[in-house]
């Protein structure tokens, strides 16, 4: 099908539109993080780039940070590993009672936060799990692994089942095929899975509200909600704050995007 010049013109046009219409956002709180006015009015004349480290440490970041590194970093190996024996378990092994248990796992897809996080609570408050780290990250492995044994699972069923049978004719276990042939060929979805998995955790705030009141504890986003309290007149401290929060989630992003683009794109979502 040939396209003619002006269905090209109109697809440009609409995407430099949407673009525009997504980053202008971006720039706008990049360039008042960087103003002098409080008030959050741009004056990219005198930028002042001290804003940063005021913000920094007006608001006492460095404990949520390490609070946060602790938190996002244990929650997302725990829940890599257990997407990748699972994913495997159904995509591969084929479990006892699959047609009943992978729908169930499924169901922790469909079940909205909102609804368990008060249950939540009053579950972990007998074993003393809740103001810990151990309880928020058991949360979040929690929430996470219905997802990761979901695209895991698929992601090892992309891979033609020959393969495996031939690693097994030259006497190759179970873990040796999963580690040195699944793995290496499914490596764009799990570094994917790794993304998204410490996007979700490193940005969460509503479970983190519920489940932690101890400001030692806390992780970053709890550290800026309080920031934002303290400083609600500052706009650009509050930008200045909101910038260096979103730095590893962009930066990761940034360095690993190939990897991203084809984990989404080598067939993950295929059943």
């Amino acid at each position: 099908m040939t396209i003619s010049k002006r269905e090209k013109l109109f697809n440009y046009a609409f995407l430099t539109l949407l673009a525009v219409g997504v980053l202008f956002p971006v720039v706008w709180i990049l360039g008042v993080a960087v103003s002098p006015s409080t008030s959050g009015t741009l004056d990219l004349g005198h930028l002042r780039w001290s804003n940063f480290v005021d913000a920094w440490e007006q608001g006492g970041f460095t404990q949520f940070l390490l609070s946060s590194l602790i938190i996002t970093g244990t929650a997302v190996i725990i829940s890599t590993l257990l997407a990748v024996l699972s994913g495997y378990a159904f995509g591969v092994l084929g479990v006892v009672g699959e047609r009943l248990l992978f729908p169930l796992v499924l169901f922790g897809i469909m079940m909205p936060m909102e609804a368990i996080v008060v249950p939540l609570y009053y579950d972990f408050l007998p074993y003393h799990l809740t103001d810990t780290y151990q309880g928020i990250i058991l949360a979040h492995v929690g929430l996470g692994v219905s997802f990761g044994a979901f695209w895991m699972r698929a992601a090892f069923r992309t891979v033609p089942a020959s393969i495996g049978e031939s690693a097994e004719m030259d006497g190759a276990n179970m873990w040796t095929t999963l580690w040195r042939i699944y793995l290496p060929i499914a490596k764009p979805a799990v570094m994917t899975m790794v993304l998204l998995s410490f996007m979700w955790t490193w940005n969460d705030y509503f479970l983190s509200l519920i489940l932690v009141s101890d400001p030692a504890h806390q992780p970053l986003t709890l550290g800026l909600g309080a920031f934002s309290g303290r400083y609600l007149v500052h706009i650009n401290l509050l930008a200045a704050a909101a910038v260096l929060i979103s730095l590893p989630v962009v930066g990761l992003y940034v360095f690993f995007q190939r990897e991203f683009i084809r984990g989404m794109l080598s067939g993950a979502v295929k059943g």
